[in-house]
């Protein structure tokens, strides 16, 4: 099968070398522009052109592709029989979505219709889930409301972060599109609709998802500190200046603490949270400083009894 591959991000890669491995014809592999990262901002290649490269397949970088005839021209001219999108980053514009016969194939880091949206990993953990999983599905003009063709679940563990869970399920991923297109070579693929009725969203991330509600019981708060690493993360407020929460577990059998209410007990940090609810805090990085344990915290900053966070 003729194929070109448009995608970006380090989750897209094991999908390109898989697709590479099992002898597919990879025409073309379509990625976003270099673009300046770290403190000097130097130019940096995304990671799937860093891998394609290496693999010896043409790239492409276009700035924008919606109105882009030189790239819609070159696209026509390959003709290829199925466009496979994984994490690209652009919206796939309707002549580029009418142009293969096979439609265009996309993996998606959730079971799908639920965690439709920019950042399925992240909402998943933050929202409690135990069981995520990986969707390849047809593009179509909504937001990941296309045709799904095959779908696979995974366990969400309980020491799960974003970092941890997302390159399980690039490779989860990999596997399922090559499964999904040797399927639709063989006729053994349907696509089947998705029940919009069981739709949920999982929006682009905002800094101000990471501010931390001290109402919310601590389950609820470890599984957003969890879910939205490395960023916006877990932050809250101590003595007038930001606190990053970076590691916690919940905490029974101590006192009832306020909502936000600081407790030291020994070596351990805890904070109060909704519902009678405690946890503590394994790991803080306050403002302008390296990430630390509480019992470096404790020692360093000595919280008095009754401070509070946020």
């Amino acid at each position: 099968m003729k194929l070109v591959f448009c995608g970006t991000p380090q989750f897209a890669v094991p999908s390109l070398r898989r697709l590479a491995v099992a002898g597919f014809n990879l025409q073309l592999v379509v990625t976003q522009p270099d673009r300046p990262q770290g403190r000097r901002l130097t130019l940096a290649a995304p990671p799937v052109k860093q891998a394609a490269l290496e693999l010896g397949l043409p790239v492409t970088q276009p700035e924008e592709i919606k109105a882009n005839q030189e790239f819609k021209d070159r696209l026509q001219q390959l003709q290829p029989e199925a466009i496979i999108v994984v994490g690209y980053g652009r919206l796939i514009p309707a002549w580029m979505l009418n142009l293969p016969p096979r439609g265009n194939i996309n993996v998606h880091a959730s079971l799908l219709p639920k965690y439709r949206g920019a950042a399925p990993i992240q909402w998943a953990i933050a929202q409690g889930e135990t069981i995520t999983g990986v969707t390849t599905m047809l593009l179509n003009e909504g937001l990941d409301t296309g045709d799904i063709l095959l779908q696979r679940e995974m366990a969400i563990l309980p020491s799960d972060t974003s970092i941890t869970l997302a390159p399980r399920l690039a490779e989860l991923g990999a596997d399922l599109l090559v499964e999904t297109l040797r399927g639709m070579e063989q006729g053994s693929v349907r696509a089947v609709a998705q029940d919009h009725s069981l739709a949920s969203l999982a929006p682009i991330l905002k800094k101000e998802d990471g501010l931390v509600d001290f109402n919310r019981s601590a389950r609820e708060i470890l599984n957003r500190l969890r879910g939205l690493q490395p960023w916006p993360g877990a932050t809250t407020q101590f003595r007038g200046k930001s606190l990053k929460l970076t590691a916690g577990q919940l905490f029974s059998g101590g006192p009832a603490l306020a909502p936000g209410e600081l407790r030291r007990q020994g070596d351990k940090l805890l904070a109060g949270c909704g519902s009678g609810t405690t946890l503590e805090l394994v790991q803080v990085q306050p403002e302008g400083k390296r990430a630390m344990s509480a019992r470096e915290f404790v020692s360093g900053y000595r919280p008095a009894e009754g401070e509070r966070l946020g």
